[in-house]
């Protein structure tokens, strides 16, 4: 791919070897950063040298390509990639780096043979030169939008082709990186290929100097459908039989209280009313169980290995790669993030495990996706809790508005949008002896 005439020099940032040198006079607090952080739970004590580009394994002969994905969606949403990566030809290995515990769990489960996982590096260039030196990489690939300046720069100046697949670059993204528009120009001018989501990603890496962006869809249209224990559904099920039941997914602080004060508005109409809660985060289990419990409500906690009784009005989901178990235990699903200012979560888990879905109107994460599930009657969205209680009643209360809504959404998730075969087809295009004619590094 040709950079055109007036970019054949990178755009200059004096912001960039001010964050290269500060990042290295920060170097002495790491040991306490990673301290702290394995405290809180947030760092593999057993794994804490990858944190430093100290790689736990020897690197797999023949090519390699590298993918890094920040956290659990991301790493999710390329796993259908890596299974077409690894199909070809070229016979590659593949290196997934992830920053967080939950998606490193989930990378072990669910990685084929030939795709092997490492906690990405700080961004220190000395960490991040060790990491790339032991890996040495055929191809990095980077997904969203999570960029780690030393990282991105340590790979261009080694000549390894970098690839920004699925970007997405929300409003508040967009308005925070024009606060520096030398040094974004300059990291997005490293990446040879340039892939959005959507659109408005699309017009906004443009103009915060991408010089060529494509849009071939987004990956996680494509994704397969998260993975449960059957006999585990089948269990749940039993102790749930004949009861009311509907799910508040990937909730975050304020809208577990927003869940409980639904349930209670409820639970006189719908006899025997059970609320399912999975907090996004599960470390925050404790404190919410706390929560429900001063609240009066009886909740049985997952985590805890508390069985769901005839008393149970609460079941705290508060564990793991589980999501999968209770959108299918649920037919309905509110989609957390969207009452408090995260912007949203995908739609699509809910919907390909044919779930009636309703969220909150904050969704710039996912603002194209919602307008469509929106516009097909997949979704409904609600201003607030008052909403939010109303819509659960409704859908509780009208199985056909139910099965019509799940049958909405699982023809959206399951239309598929090719956005899996288009970018591997143009990532493979990037390995050595690939490179289309006129390619390069960018």
């Amino acid at each position: 791919m040709n950079r055109p005439a007036h970019m054949e020099e990178r755009p200059s940032s004096l912001a960039m070897p001010f964050y290269r040198l500060m990042t290295r006079a920060l170097a002495p607090a790491v040991p306490a950063l990673l301290s702290r952080r394995e405290a809180r739970g947030k760092e593999d004590p057993a794994r804490r040298s990858e944190r430093l580009g100290i790689a736990s394994i020897q690197r797999p002969t023949g090519v390699l390509i590298w993918i890094h994905a920040a956290s659990v969606g991301e790493s999710l949403s390329v796993l259908p990639l890596i299974e077409r990566l690894l199909s070809d030809a070229s016979s590659p290995h593949i290196l997934i780096t992830t920053g967080t515990l939950t998606s490193a769990k989930l990378m072990r489960e669910r990685l084929p043979q030939k795709a092997i996982h490492q906690f990405v590096p700080l961004d220190h260039p000395t960490y991040c030169a060790r990491f790339l030196d032991h890996w040495q990489p055929d191809l990095g690939v980077w997904v969203e939008s999570e960029f780690w300046p030393n990282l991105i720069v340590e790979s261009s100046e080694r000549k390894i082709p970098l690839a920004l697949i699925n970007a997405r670059i929300t409003e508040r993204s967009f308005r925070n990186w024009k606060r520096a528009p030398a040094f974004i120009a300059n990291l997005l001018s490293r990446f040879s290929i340039l892939m959005a989501q959507d659109n408005a990603s699309a017009e906004r890496l443009r103009k915060l100097g991408a010089y060529s962006v494509s849009e071939p869809g987004n990956l996680k249209h494509d994704a397969s459908p998260l993975t449960y224990d059957p006999a585990e559904l089948a269990r749940l099920r039993a102790l749930t039989v004949m009861r009311p039941i509907w799910l508040a997914s990937n909730t975050h602080e304020g809208e577990e209280r927003a869940a409980a004060a639904v349930h209670r508005r409820l639970a006189p109409r719908h006899s025997g009313l059970l609320t399912v809660i999975v907090p996004r985060h599960p470390a925050r289990g404790a404190a919410i169980l706390r929560e429900l419990r001063a609240s009066g409500l009886s909740v049985a906690c997952r985590s805890k290995g508390e069985a769901i009784s005839e008393h149970t009005e609460i079941y705290l989901g508060d564990t793991l790669g589980e999501m999968g178990l209770f959108y299918s235990l649920c037919d309905t699903a509110f989609i957390g993030g969207t009452l408090s200012e995260t912007g949203g979560h995908n739609p699509f888990e809910a919907a390909r495990l044919g779930c009636a879905i309703v969220a909150g109107t904050s969704d710039f994460n996912f603002a194209e996706v919602y307008a469509l599930f929106c516009a097909s009657g997949a979704m409904w969205r609600v201003a607030d809790e008052a909403e939010l209680s109303g819509a659960i009643d409704m859908l509780l209360s009208d199985g056909n508005l139910r099965r019509r809504m799940s049958e909405a959404a699982m023809g959206l998730a399951s239309s598929g949008s090719g956005a899996t075969l288009r970018t591997a087809e143009s990532l493979l295009s990037l390995l050595p002896g690939r490179a289309r004619e006129g390619g390069g590094h960018a």
